[in-house]
């Protein structure tokens, strides 16, 4: 596989991974979105410590009640319950401040990388995007950042607490007693190897649960989207059953886990205190030979329990690390991918000043996904600074296509597309689209008020600014039958609102940004005649004084341009004016106005 395929091949976001150096190298990596909190966290590291180190001593206290009851010690039982509440307070007081420093280190920096990935996604070129789902995408951001936030919030801090009760608890075994020790440390393999091959199993068995779960998913975002098609077809029910069915499946699963699960839980218990009951049997021995006391024998037992409770902990805290290298992979895919532009501020920039003169010159295209499928095959174009052509051709012929490539979504891979006599590839990205604005066929709208939605065009505009583009785009007709006006709120994706509607709303994002150069992609296509005219009024409006390239499916809307290119399987098969090319017998744009008008007599 090639380099290109293997970035473009998207990743599941559920995908298990077992834990490689490399995975490893890559987890460390975002240790540096610490820096700049790192006293905080060295902070959380000392209050841990303290933490830790306070909860170890319990089990000596303890035994040393066991001794001032054989009276053996110096001290009085209350002297020492109250040195074990006085630990308890300060343990109370670490674990606070353990958890506050740490949490405050974890919500910082997971801001800042969630902040990162985001703005590296926005700025990724269309190709990339294209091949991504918007759920995965949006999972690096939700779930993959959250299994990180585990990672610094709790998992850091249970390792730390495992692996020091480990290390501490066992060299005070071994000073106890090393006979005792080594016959309590021959149970441990047992539990480690079962522990080992459970954390396997669960990771198998969760990852076909978080499939299903993603499955269930899909479903119900595909059909939310869609609920006008399912109300239509009144298919409520088929898409609840197929939704239910996959929820079982899960049902079905989780339930199999849970018995694997509590199957092992009943083993490590009965492992565990059949441990502890030997190590009970064997020192009882020790005692009574008076190889030492009673009291080291209590302690011995409960630091015992303490080490096989951190043993049995370590397969979860493998497993969330497993799924913390599996998260930081993925992130870091995304943050090594090269981004179209840099966000160096939020400030707008300044547009460069341009004519508006537009070139294509030989523009050979395919689509990096399909590159033996020739898309534009030697495009010559020339449109002067300030006038209006048209394409137009059946669907699939190369309209849109030649659209983005100006807009460069897409490199041309032969031939070169020039603005006022220099190639696109000499101007930024920003100063480029900066000076073009599209009006598209579908109208996305923010889920804002419609005064937003024409900021949008230009961000810094004042409040006058935003009302007189809306009027010149005629909008202020239906915006002014509003009972909040400009402050309506449009819905998600703008449902509120009419397709006329959303298309002024449109326009007037184009009028507020003042582009040199205009794109309408099929901008009446979808109306009604009465919107169609309405916001044709708006569009005449727009393209004064503007480079306006059109894409219309009907013809009649672009007999005012200047020249209508016909596009025909990415070359261009005629050119010229309305007339003129009326006037081609056996022409293809002849035969389009035909084909439309005999359409338009069929359906009176």
């Amino acid at each position: 596989m090639s380099e290109t395929e293997k970035a473009s091949t998207p990743t599941s976001p559920f995908t298990v991974r077992k834990i490689s150096k490399d995975g490893l190298k890559i987890t460390f990596k975002l240790f540096r979105y610490l820096l700049p909190y790192k006293g905080t966290f060295i902070a959380g590291l000392i209050f841990l410590a303290l933490s830790t180190g306070t909860s170890l001593v319990f089990p000596k206290l303890i035994g040393s009640i066991i001794e001032v009851i054989e009276g053996k010690s110096p001290y009085t039982i209350n002297q020492i319950t109250l040195f074990l509440f006085f630990i308890l307070v300060f343990q109370a007081i670490f674990s606070f401040f353990r958890i506050y420093l740490f949490t405050q280190v974890s919500e910082w920096s997971m801001t800042d990388i969630r902040s990162d990935v985001f703005s590296k996604i926005i700025t990724l070129p269309i190709s990339f995007l294209e091949q991504r789902r918007v759920g995965e995408l949006t999972s690096r951001i939700t779930s993959d950042v959250g299994q990180l936030q585990g990672l610094l919030s709790f998992t850091i801090a249970e390792l730390f607490r495992q692996v020091a009760t480990l290390v501490v608890g066992i060299a005070i075994l071994f000073y106890t007693s090393w006979k005792l020790t080594l016959f309590m440390l021959a149970t441990f393999p047992i539990l480690v190897v079962a522990s080992v091959f459970f954390g396997r199993h669960m990771r198998r068995l969760s990852k076909k649960a978080q499939d299903e779960l993603a499955a269930a998913n899909v479903v119900a975002e595909e059909t939310l989207q869609s609920v006008n098609v399912v109300k239509a077809f009144t298919n409520e029910q088929l898409e609840s059953d197929r939704y239910k069915s996959i929820l079982l499946r899960v049902v079905d699963l989780s339930l199999y886990a849970a018995r694997f699960r509590g199957g092992f839980v009943s083993f490590i218990i009965f492992a565990l205190f059949g441990g502890i009951v030997g190590v009970v049997w064997y020192g009882a021995g020790l005692v009574q030979s008076g190889e030492f006391g009673l009291a080291d024998l209590f302690t011995f037992i409960l630091y015992t329990t303490f080490i096989g409770a951190s043993i049995s902990g370590m397969g979860d805290l493998y497993a969330q690390i497993n799924k913390t290298v599996g998260a930081s992979e993925r992130l870091f895919e995304i943050l090594a991918e090269p981004a179209e532009i840099e966000l160096k501020n939020t400030h707008p920039q300044a547009k460069i000043p341009i004519k508006g003169e537009v070139t294509y010159d030989k523009v050979v295209f395919s689509y990096p996904s399909r590159r033996d499928v020739p898309v534009l095959k030697g495009i010559d174009i020339q449109i002067p600074a300030g006038e209006k052509i048209a394409l137009v051709g059946y669907s699939g012929a190369g309209k849109s296509t030649i659209i983005q490539l100006l807009m460069r979504f897409y490199n041309t891979d032969a031939g070169e597309i020039r603005l006022d006599g220099r190639p696109i590839s000499d101007f930024g990205l920003t100063d480029l689209r900066n000076n073009i604005a599209i009006v598209p066929q579908e109208v996305m709208l923010f889920g804002g008020s419609i005064y937003e939605n024409i900021l949008y065009g230009k961000p810094g505009a004042t409040k006058e600014q935003v009302y007189e583009a809306a009027r010149k785009a005629y909008a202020m007709e239906f915006i002014d039958t509003f009972p909040e006006k400009l402050d309506t709120l449009v819905g998600e994706r703008g449902i509120k609102l009419s397709g006329g509607q959303r298309q002024r709303i449109a326009i007037a994002r184009a009028i507020l940004k003042d582009p040199k150069i205009l794109i309408l992609d099929e901008a009446t296509s979808s109306l009604d005649a009465e919107s169609e005219k309405l916001v044709q009024i708006a569009l005449d409006e727009l393209m004064q004084n503007r480079t306006t390239i059109v894409i219309a499916h009907r013809l009649a809307t672009i007999r005012k341009v200047d020249t209508i290119y016909v596009i025909r399987e990415g070359q261009i098969a005629e050119s010229g004016s309305h007339q003129e090319l009326l006037s081609m017998d056996n022409g293809l744009y002849a035969s389009l106005i035909k084909m439309q008008f005999e359409d338009a007599e069929n359906l009176k």
